[in-house]
């Protein structure tokens, strides 16, 4: 297995664990202990490059937080300890990517709609102190569809004391292009609105997933539209660290949803870079047969 391939290779699974699963980040470029508040596989989004496979029923539906923070607590002491990378698949890392660098809040559904959001992210934040590890960051992953909520705000000012970062979804600049791929009854306008007000009250990251639909690449006009919104957020007070562009890397919900190629990422790098000043980098995808 290549270090491609382990970055393709994101099962939810782990040693018997329910909730918590360590996987080689492409982004992170290291291990991502990922926690997963949706095991019942529900989402507000139902985006035609999904890469949850949804046809399958999961064995657990609910959150049991007591069980999570310990599969939590053993699982990255098996990273810090580097105990994990005498198990396969891991023993094939890179030397240079063995690292803990986060914990990921994302799995399979939208992590803010966890009913107890706050109370997971603030026993999180406690188990890392407690095993002091102040350098890894706590990282939520979010199409920002619920981050207006009063108790997800107050799961988010944890966060920020946590050395966390906010990985925001967008994938669109128009409502018409953002509802051909996202599949939602909730408005364009209230991911941008969520958004913004999360930038302005820290910085954060934009993730941004880019992809042929039906052979056929993201209209330019898209990706101009797309640098106006980030434009205005900046406009408005928010603050954005990184533009992460990036395309298919595992088998996506659709069949006639698939990769671009490497150039074309590279333009749209190129073009937010141009118009919005952002830094922005490049997460290129698979364009052999999808595992």
């Amino acid at each position: 297995m290549t270090t491609s391939d382990l970055h393709a290779h994101h099962p939810r699974w782990f040693d018997h664990n329910r909730f918590v699963y360590p996987v080689l980040s492409r982004r992170s470029q290291g291990i991502s202990v990922g926690v997963n508040l949706n095991p019942d596989k529900v989402c507000n989004f139902d985006c035609i490059y999904c890469q949850i496979d949804r046809t399958s029923t999961s064995e657990t539906r609910f959150v049991a937080i007591d069980a999570l923070i310990n599969e939590l607590s053993r699982t990255l002491q098996l990273v810090a300890s580097s105990e994990l990378y005498r198990h396969s698949p891991f023993d094939r890392v890179p030397s240079e990517l063995k690292r803990l660098n986060d914990i990921a809040f994302s799995g399979d559904g939208e992590p803010t709609t966890f009913r107890n959001f706050d109370e997971i992210m603030s026993r999180c934040a406690q188990l890392k102190k407690q095993l002091a590890l102040d350098d890894v960051k706590m990282v939520l992953i979010t199409n920002a569809s619920m981050l207006h909520r009063p108790h997800v705000r107050q799961g988010l000012e944890v966060l920020d004391q946590s050395q966390g970062e906010i990985w925001a979804k967008l994938d669109a600049g128009t409502e018409e292009y953002y509802q051909l791929i996202e599949r939602t009854s909730i408005p364009f306008r209230q991911i941008l609105q969520n958004i913004t007000q999360a930038a302005i009250q820290r910085p954060i990251v934009i993730q941004s997933l880019f992809m042929r639909v039906n052979g056929e690449p993201i209209p330019w006009a898209e990706c101009e539209a797309f640098c106006d919104r980030l434009n205005e957020i900046q406009q408005a007070g928010g603050s954005i660290s990184l533009v992460q562009v990036y395309t298919i890397a595992r088998r996506p919900a659709e069949s006639f949803v698939a990769p671009l190629a490497d150039t074309a990422v590279d333009a749209i790098v190129d073009l937010v870079q141009q118009r919005t000043q952002l830094n922005t980098k490049a997460f290129y995808g698979v364009h052999e047969d999808l595992p």
